[in-house]
């Protein structure tokens, strides 16, 4: 018998035992329940969320007000206590798995995330994307597949957006209908409403890994090379300046955070980010985050105030997630004023892309500069532009390795170290390989200044290409 023909049942059985007690007569309520039974696709889905809506009703009826829900363990405890008196009280007759999977998703509605509890739990999953109640995608592998989760009503989103963002001081209504966040693992999250949404309360999740992705994963995955794996250590040692570029996914925080475990272990790091996401495992790091106006629209601290700010934290790396506005133009001058080995990320289709972007958002800063004294500033504080592309085939690939080397008349002259050779596509794998191009960065005598010698085989010199 099915775990919703059962519940159908235990339901009758309830129903009939305490309209038996209260001394009144069951047939219009049995006769509904064998109407609900003749549909049995929509019925039993409405058995199944009744019986789960009335024990998730009792139970948060009876739990006591003042217990502390961040003791999940205790407050689970309390729960199933409750739980397993509600069954019997009703007459409620379940499997062992049928139990612990109402139980779960019970737990997961009151102490959790509800329907984003499994799938917050899988490891494989990189996003997930919920467009209205209904419709429940994630991304795994690179490829991205509909689920089975759904929720109950936009009014049931709307409860977990809340919970989500509430705890941080933040909201979500119509007067604010968009809000970035973050979970309590560091996951992001952002979340748009009505009436800006027109498919209902949409939420996007882009996971945060319980362990973070190693420089031998990245190489296992192939995504980047030994070789030039290498030479960006050396650079980060260095005190090379980089910006590490891509489109949206291709993992530039991932890859942000392996070179920022490069950085030795006797600097001040100063970390800036909208949402900390970052793991480094160094001694002195200092984790900065923006953070967004309260509700009287006051309060506000953006990535450009940290950023002046750390320069008056005496950093010897500044670390910003991302740069996307005017704290470009900080960036650029604390690279230019003494603070080398600064690394950030930025949005661009390409490294040369990336200099253009970097023009734009210095202009976004409100200052009446000449495009050639930008292009100045940015040729001078950039020196390395590590761009990431995602794959026709989901993979993430470092596809170019840039040196910016200097202006020429109006230009900024750039020189490519390593560069991504596609060779072909088999069994709907992007096949290739990151190789050296054969030229030497200009700034390699600055790290042979700093005590480390690359083999010329590194850039490809004395090599065939193969």
């Amino acid at each position: 018998m099915s775990l919703l023909r059962r519940l159908e049942q235990g339901q009758e059985q309830g129903q009939e035992q305490g309209q038996r007690q209260a001394g009144r007569s069951s047939t219009s309520d049995l006769q509904e329940m064998r109407i609900r039974r003749q549909a049995p696709t929509t019925g039993t889905r409405d058995a199944y969320q009744g019986l789960k809506g009335r024990i998730q009703d009792k139970l948060i009826a009876e739990l006591d007000p003042s217990m502390d829900v961040t003791r999940s363990s205790e407050m689970r405890g309390t729960i199933e206590e409750l739980f397993e008196t509600i069954l019997m009280e009703e007459n409620i007759v379940l499997s062992r798995n049928e139990r612990r999977r109402l139980f779960e998703q019970i737990v997961a509605e009151i102490l959790g995330l509800g329907p984003l509890e499994p799938l917050l739990g899988d490891d494989t999953l990189t996003e997930i994307m919920v467009n209205g109640p209904k419709n429940v995608y994630v991304e795994r592998d690179g490829k991205i597949e509909r689920t089975n989760a759904v929720f109950e009503s936009d009014e049931h989103l709307m409860r977990i957006i809340d919970r989500i963002v509430a705890p941080l001081g933040r909201r979500v209504d119509e007067s604010s209908p968009m809000v970035d966040a973050r979970l309590a693992d560091g996951s992001r999250v952002n979340a748009v409403i009505p009436p800006i949404s027109l498919v209902g309360p949409t939420l996007t999740i882009r996971k945060f890994s319980r362990t973070p992705l190693t420089v031998q994963n990245l190489v296992d995955f192939g995504s980047i090379t030994p070789e030039s794996v290498e030479f960006l250590r050396a650079c980060v040692v260095a005190k090379i300046n980089i910006i590490i570029s891509g489109g949206t996914g291709s993992g530039k925080t991932t890859l942000l955070n392996v070179l920022s475990g490069y950085i030795p272990n006797d600097e001040r790091i100063v970390t800036i980010e909208n949402a900390a996401e970052l793991q480094l495992r160094q001694e002195h790091v200092v984790t900065l985050e923006s953070r967004p106006p309260n509700i009287e629209g006051k309060g506000e601290i953006t990535i450009r105030d940290l950023v002046i700010n750390s320069l008056r934290m005496r950093p010897d790396r500044i670390v910003v997630g991302e740069c996307r506005g005017a704290e470009a133009l900080d960036m650029l001058q604390a690279m230019n004023t003494g603070h080398d080995g600064s690394l950030t990320t930025a949005h661009s289709n390409s490294p040369r892309d990336t200099l253009a972007r970097l023009e734009t958002m210095v202009l976004m800063a409100g200052m009446d500069l000449p495009v050639r004294a930008i292009r100045e500033q940015v040729s001078s504080a950039i020196q390395l532009i590590v761009h990431e592309d995602r794959m026709r085939d989901g993979t993430r690939k470092v596809t170019s390795i840039s040196e910016v080397q200097g202006m020429e008349g109006d230009i900024i002259t750039m020189s490519e170290i390593f560069t991504f050779d596609q060779v072909g596509i088999e069994d709907g794998k992007v096949i290739g390989r990151l190789r050296p191009t054969g030229l030497r960065p200009k700034f390699i005598g600055v790290i042979q200044a700093a005590g480390i010698m690359l083999p010329p085989a590194i850039f490809g010199i004395g090599q065939r290409r193969r």
